[in-house]
């Protein structure tokens, strides 16, 4: 049985993991982009950043001032029996996230939206946000905290299917330039589409889209992956790059995940990521041991299953 200071202590750790130490995925695909940055002032902030995340690392302090706000995305296998239930394991994650602002120290930064009292832990009402999802034929747990800025970033948009492709296109662009032009965003960053859904899930997708997937991960769909890598180029061809200067560094990457939808609509939102990037998985056995990676391998073949029932393949290969 996983026991509650199991969870707790694999979540304090990848906390400070995700405050400090950049994704090695996300460090390449910086790296790739500072070597094609054709802009002198966005290249030379690239470049500053790399020798600041090797600088957080030897340290050991977080890579940016401003922490972000800590939040975690959880996956329980069927078959793991873990202490305390649900609740527990809330209990376990909220007690990191104090443990850890003070520890590393993250930045307190959630204050109530009207009074602006706070507890000087980053917990407080509906804070950390925890999101859940489940894994068959497993019994582990795996959590993932995403230190991810909360103030802009983020856009939302009703499209209609008349609008296609192109409007995917056209808003895309209409977003980032604005994110550029407004220093709404910390690029280059991995951005995330979320396309379909519900207007609240259609934002939940996005944002996954940008935190839990890493630097060259691409769609199953190969027409979703082929229009990843068509909106990403288009995102870099908008003359900005690193902190909105001029350049063409500002996309590192680019996923999209879909959800079905109304008949009558294609609603899509857009996230960024930041420079940071912060993100760390922990997955704890049955036996209590805890395995630490920073891919949160969060979209599963059941995670994106069509219909009643699912397919245990990956769809490539169940339509070979």
């Amino acid at each position: 049985m996983i026991s509650n200071q199991s969870i707790e202590t694999a979540s304090y750790e990848i906390m400070k993991k995700a405050a400090i130490d950049i994704p090695e995925d996300y460090l390449a695909g910086i790296k790739s982009v500072a070597d094609k940055e054709s802009g002198e002032l966005s290249g030379f902030v690239i470049k500053t950043m790399i020798d600041n995340y090797e600088i957080a690392t030897e340290d050991r302090r977080p890579m940016c001032a401003d922490t972000g706000l800590p939040r975690y995305y959880v996956k329980v296998g069927d078959q793991a029996a873990f202490e305390g239930g649900f609740t527990g394991i809330e209990r376990a994650l909220r007690s990191a996230t104090a443990r850890a602002t003070r520890d590393v120290p993250l930045r307190p930064n959630r204050v109530h939206p009207l009074w602006r009292t706070e507890h000087n832990n980053n917990v407080g009402i509906n804070a950390p946000e925890i999101e859940w999802t489940f894994e068959p034929d497993a019994d582990w747990i795996d959590i993932t905290t995403v230190h991810k800025g909360g103030l802009f970033g983020t856009d939302y948009r009703m499209l209609f299917p008349g609008d296609g492709v192109d409007g995917i296109k056209r808003f895309l662009l209409d977003t980032l330039i604005s994110f550029g032009k407004r220093g709404l965003c910390c690029q280059p960053a991995i951005v995330g589409v979320g396309l379909g859904g519900s207007k609240d899930t259609c934002m939940q997708l996005g944002k996954q889209a940008a935190c839990l997937r890493v630097v060259g991960n691409r769609n199953p769909d190969p027409k979703i992956a082929e229009l990843e890598l068509e909106l990403m180029a288009l995102g870099n061809n908008i003359g900005m790059g690193a902190m909105g200067f001029v350049g063409s560094s500002m996309v590192v990457d680019l996923h999209i995940e879909v959800g079905h939808t109304h008949t009558g609509g294609m609603p899509m939102s857009v996230h960024t990521f930041c420079l940071s990037s912060r993100r760390a998985t922990a997955r704890v056995h049955s036996d209590g041991s805890v395995a630490y990676r920073t891919d949160p391998k969060w979209f599963t073949p059941y995670h994106r299953r069509e219909t009643v029932d699912w397919d245990a393949l990956p769809k490539e290969k169940a339509h070979a």
